[in-house]
């Protein structure tokens, strides 16, 4: 450490050093005695040394405070020294600005870390069922009905694109894609993906094409419009009725289902909630209509939801050209 102090202060050193030289020429030139001019030097040297040994018992003193600092750099509040001087509070207040932010940082890194494990864990525990499902066909003795395993390996795939679009839709960039494209493509590649689920519940199907082209991304849309379909199907008994229809900007996706009580109604939108019909379905995640309203608000769309227990639901997608940018 001292040498470190001397290496630090070595052009202070030069410059006492060069005043020194300078006093004793000019001292010698105008003929002092030498004894004099050996005290003068003298007097400075110890004045010198004091004030060398001051410097280093500071530098001491911040180096070891700094250690302590270091050592301390996990906590949230370091334990700053007296500031000495304006520009040493500046400095302190900036590192306790810096300090600050980062634990904003660390809590909110936490949450969102304990928030995926919650929901993959979820995520896991309901991608087991239609995988159990599977198994069960499979090994149930003689040909498997390639139907229903054709159904549970869709719901598995519905489950790994929900998880998929979960982390897309939380990254700094999101891949939206806005062009026109024609509605009807839209929804019939969603029909097709899960027209097996309709088949095997004996669903009946009434789509009216809407004949109109959106703004929209089309990949997205179709994720939307799948999600929505596969709640229709999930809650829809045996024999029910699926209708598609416009209704001016409007998309409407009506069922004949088991609908929705008008005090979930509210929190449908929010993640996780799965309500009375939630509860008694062991397979839902809450995710779904979560999915996609954020879907829909980040391509300028809207989306409303009206049921009635027993009689059914009724979703409305507003498709709107909400948003101006395209490819």
């Amino acid at each position: 450490m001292l040498l470190e102090y001397i290496r630090r202060q070595r052009r202070t050193g030069l410059f006492l050093a060069s005043c020194a030289a300078v006093f004793a020429a000019v001292v010698a030139l105008y003929g002092y005695p030498a004894a004099a001019v050996g005290y003068a030097a003298l007097l400075c040297a110890a004045l010198g040394l004091a004030v060398f040994a001051a410097g280093y018992a500071g530098f001491a003193r911040r180096h070891r405070e700094l250690r302590r600092l270091l050592d301390a750099v996990n906590e949230t509040v370091l334990p700053l020294p007296p500031a000495r001087g304006m520009l040493e509070e500046d400095y302190q207040a900036l590192l306790r600005a810096v300090c600050g932010h980062r634990a904003r940082l660390l809590a909110r890194s936490e949450a969102r870390r304990q928030e995926l494990l919650e929901d993959y864990t979820l995520w896991a525990h309901q991608i087991k069922t239609p995988i159990a499902a599977g198994r069960l066909l499979l090994q149930s003795g003689g040909e498997p009905d390639r139907e229903a395993l054709a159904a549970e390996l869709l719901k598995i795939e519905e489950y790994v694109q929900m998880a998929l679009s979960y982390l897309r839709l939380d990254s700094e960039s999101t891949d939206y894609v806005l062009r026109r494209c024609g509605l009807d493509e839209v929804v019939r590649g969603a029909l097709r993906r899960y027209a097996r689920l309709f088949i095997l519940k004996k669903l009946t199907l009434d789509f009216r094409e809407t004949g109109r082209t959106v703004l929209t991304d089309e990949k997205w849309l179709g994720f939307v419009i799948g999600q929505l379909l596969s709640n229709a199907v999930k809650y829809t008994p045996e024999g029910g009725r699926v209708r598609i229809y416009p209704d001016g900007e409007t998309l409407v996706i009506a069922d004949s289902g088991i609908g929705i009580r008008s005090e979930d109604l509210p929190r449908i939108f929010e993640k996780g909630f799965t309500g009375c019909n939630g509860r008694e379905d062991r397979r839902a995640t809450g995710m779904g209509l979560y999915l996609c309203r954020r879907v829909l608000t980040g391509l300028g769309h809207g989306i409303t939801v009206s049921s009635r227990p027993g009689e059914g639901t009724i979703v409305r997608l507003l498709l709107h050209d909400g948003r101006l940018e395209t490819e």
